[in-house]
């Protein structure tokens, strides 16, 4: 219609898109879903999670797989002595089958039983309170560590940002000094209020000698009064104010006139840092207390508002390293375009200076997170040229984003520099000592941080990440393969020192001289890496794991972590202000970094030995009932024949022997307390000892030695009855296994004592309870249960039984003392 405002023609930008699950809260949205394919970047950031096996479990599989091929060969080797007589092919499959005890079935049920404990006395340690087990098939792997990857923001630090300094070039002011600060401001708005009371037009102290003669030098309190206008202005923080009760029926305007009340607002922003600076402006007198999309207010120390109309803003991108905003002052209606931004982007916009280089080298030696803040102040015709050229800039359909960008630094240039300022992002609780710590305990840590590398450096000497004796050797930046081959040359011939590589670097050194980096690399007792992407974080953990074949371990705390913990062999998350994605998609979940060096030294150590001493427990029951079967049957002419009956099978490895066995769980070779105190104790368990080929074949031989001894010792004690050799055989065999557990337990826990004296009582119960029930007659206990009560309850009897036992049992007994004393394992050392 004609007489309809002009059309407005807008750009369609990031500003106009609904992310997913976006709330709309008022009014309507016309929408255009422009692509759902594989390049939407929610689906660029998904990997496919990988199913993550623990290196036990490998193992593990491997010894069992010697088991499998042991049962074939011993199948063979007694048809081969049988002489292949007869169906020799039948018999095969028989041993086959008698045999298949080696093979320990029931090894998968107890691990997983072992896994599902060990995660819930992790869930219920006190001591890591907030801990949640995410995973049932890894606790193990928290044993096995060697390296661990680490962000920075938010897991060694606490992402709580702190002001700590302000630098006007001539003079910096820090924690103890912004009380001058404060009554500087305070002067200034009260001269510029009196003068406003005296006069219509306002003018700002800084504004007098400007126009006439910019080389006059100003006032230290009107740079001050022009830096803290800046910080409070440009920015992209909105204060909330949480209506309370008596307010709530009031409409939003009411209530921000007459509620300014500074316990009743909160800042928004998408970055600590910004907050930071809104609170520190605050502190000092400038206060935010209301924005909109067109607007913004501060109020004065002296409880004015001042209002700013904002004209454009430039959002922060990890491209630019900078954000700008154009304000226009609503009383003098002046215009201005304030800037801040990272020194690296800002050092070429601002006017010449002699001192923002080595001041910002200073701050990040002191570990401040830096934002250089500038202005430049604009003519109304400067202002409304530049709009129509960006605006023009922002409708073109071709390379936009370029165009767009060219209007903008035209604007960038000779710009003001009024400030640079320094935050703080404090360490997290006990950081020090808990990186001590892993560092004692032989594993190497590796920091892969975004943030730049001056401040990389400086936390991890803070966090003592690298120790204050050791040297830093920081990688220049390389763009060629020339240049990374001299820079590695440079670093080969350092010894036990830091590496600090900076993310571009690390890419160039991988594209052409991978092995020779890794391998210098994983020497080095810390290693830092700074800018660095996620996907470039995960590429890290795969080199390790490809190079090295040792487990690797990733923590963070943020959707940038993600696919660095998908990662790694073992993946823990901490829940921060960075939301649950990094502690959602880890197998680990805590609540503060300290709690790492419990959750691997205590719980990772147990998790790892227990599983161990279970898995080859099971191994051995199923070896000695084996050995008997061989001995049975190489006795009695290569019979095909069971030596014991189906009931007794299933009960020996339930209900006769499952309680005490599946309590080596409780077990521990240290007491939490020297676990933590000794550190060192934790090296030993990455060179995988407790479960070896070399354990394993003891365990082996100790089964073939008792297996022998109770077979042949019945066979020699047996009387009148064949049924009696069994019935002594079998009583001495869970004998002999409730002793053996006992053998093995390094700390006694009175559940295991239940557990010994339950299994025992329900032998000597099914002994008696059988017989009653079943009687003569019924086939599959004939065997047994004709040996009646009469015999078993005989002195004959008990003394054979204990005979066959103590010679199965004393020697290891006595061997187990004898080692204990000439060669004592290192805990046991810490332990007498």
């Amino acid at each position: 219609q004609e007489d309809s405002d002009p059309a407005v023609h807008e750009s369609l930008s990031i500003e106009n898109t609904l992310w997913a699950s976006t709330v709309v809260a008022s009014g309507t949205v016309i929408g255009v879903v422009i692509y759902t394919g594989k390049e939407t970047r929610s689906v660029m950031n998904t990997s496919n999670p990988k199913n993550k096996v623990g290196l036990l479990d490998l193992e593990l599989n491997q010894l069992t797989k010697a088991l499998f091929l042991a049962l074939v060969a011993l199948s063979v080797v007694m048809v081969t002595l049988q002489g292949f007589v007869g169906p020799w092919y039948r018999n095969l499959f028989r041993f086959l089958l008698l045999f298949s005890y080696i093979i320990p079935i029931s090894l998968r049920v107890n691990l997983d039983m072992g896994k599902a404990a060990y995660g819930w006395m992790i869930m219920k340690d006190d001591n890591i309170p907030g801990t949640v087990v995410r995973t049932s098939t890894i606790p193990e792997e928290l044993g096995r560590l060697v390296y661990l990857l680490t962000d920075k923001t938010g897991t060694l630090t606490q992402n709580e940002m702190i002001f700590k300094r302000l630098h006007l070039g001539t003079v910096s002011y820090g924690t103890d000094t912004m009380d001058e600060i404060q009554s500087h401001i305070i002067n200034s708005y009260s001269q510029v209020h009196s003068q406003n009371s005296g006069n219509s037009t306002s003018s700002t102290p800084s504004r007098k000698p400007q126009s006439s003669a910019p080389k006059v030098r100003k006032s230290v309190s009107s740079r001050i009064h022009e830096a803290v206008k800046a910080i409070a202005l440009c920015h992209n923080v909105t204060p909330v104010y949480e209506s309370r009760a008596g307010v709530s029926g009031e409409t939003e305007y009411a209530e921000v006139d007459q509620d300014f009340s500074d316990e009743n607002r909160t800042y928004q922003a998408s970055s600590p840092d910004e907050v930071a600076l809104v609170q520190w402006t605050e502190s000092v007198g400038l206060t935010l207390v209301n924005r909109d999309l067109t607007s913004m207010q501060l109020k004065t120390p002296g409880g004015h508002i001042l209002t700013y109309y904002i004209l454009q803003i430039f959002p922060f991108t990890s491209e630019s390293k900078r954000m700008g905003i154009i304000v226009r002052d609503e009383s003098s209606g002046e215009i201005t375009f304030y800037m801040k931004g990272a020194d690296v982007a800002m050092s070429t916009i601002v006017q010449y200076n002699d001192w923002l280089e080595e001041e910002c080298g200073n701050m990040a030696r002191e570990g401040l997170r830096t934002l250089v803040v500038a202005k430049k102040s604009l003519t109304e015709e400067q202002y409304q040229d530049f709009e129509s050229r960006y605006n023009q800039a922002k409708l073109s359909i071709h390379d936009r984003n370029l165009k767009v960008a060219a209007v903008v630094e035209s604007l960038e240039r000779e710009m003001e520099l009024l400030c640079l300022t320094g935050v703080e992002d404090q360490l997290q609780a006990d950081v020090r000592p808990t990186l001590e710590m892993l560092r004692n305990a032989g594993i190497k840590i590796w920091m892969l941080t975004g943030d730049k590398l001056e401040t990389a450096t400086c936390i991890a000497k803070s966090s003592h990440l690298v120790s204050r004796t050791q040297d830093i050797h920081i990688f220049r930046p390389v763009t060629t393969r020339g240049e990374a081959h001299l820079e590695l040359n440079a670093f080969r011939r350092k010894h036990d020192c830091a590496l600090v590589i900076s993310g571009d670097s690390l890419e160039v050194c991988l594209k052409y001289y991978e092995h020779e980096f890794v391998e210098l690399a994983c020497q080095c007792p810390a290693v830092v890496c700074c800018r660095c992407s996620p996907t470039q974080k995960a590429h890290i953990v795969k080199l390790l794991q490809h190079h090295t074949g040792k487990r690797t371990c990733a923590i963070g705390d943020g959707g940038n972590d993600v696919s660095m913990i998908q990662a790694a062999d073992c993946g823990i998350g901490i829940e921060g202000k960075e939301g649950k994605q990094a502690s959602l998609a880890a197998d680990f979940s805590i609540t503060q970094f300290k709690h790492i060096g419990r959750l691997l030294m205590v719980h990772g150590r147990n998790s790892y030995k227990r599983s161990a001493a279970l898995g080859q427990f099971v191994m051995h029951r199923g070896l000695i009932i084996s050995t008997m079967q061989a001995v049975f049957s190489s006795v009695f002419y290569f019979a095909s024949v069971p030596l014991y009956q189906g009931f007794l099978m299933v009960g020996y490895a339930t209900i006769y022997t499952m309680f005490p066995v599946f309590s080596l769980v409780l077990d521990q070779d240290v007491k939490p307390e020297m676990a933590l105190l000794y550190p060192e104790l934790y090296k030993d368990l990455t060179k995988g000892r407790s479960l070896s080929f070399k354990t394993f074949l003891i365990w082996v031989l100790i089964s073939i030695y008792q297996g022998g001894i109770l077979m042949y010792g019945a066979l020699l004690l047996f009387e009148s009855e064949f049924v009696h050799v069994v019935a002594i055989s079998f009583t001495a065999l869970i004998l002999t296994e409730l002793l053996m557990v006992a053998l093995t337990i390094r700390t006694w826990h009175w559940l295991m004592v239940v557990a010994e004296f339950l299994s025992l009582g329900c032998y000597v119960a099914s002994l008696a309870f059988l017989n009653e029930y079943f009687g003569d007659s019924h086939y599959l206990f004939s065997l047994f249960v004709s040996a009646d009560v009469a015999f078993i309850t005989t002195v004959t009897f008990l003394w054979k039984v204990s005979a066959i036992t103590v010679v199965s049992c004393l020697p290891l007994y006595i061997l187990k003392y004898l080692k204990r004393k000439f060669s004592p394992p290192s805990y046991s050392k810490l332990t007498s």
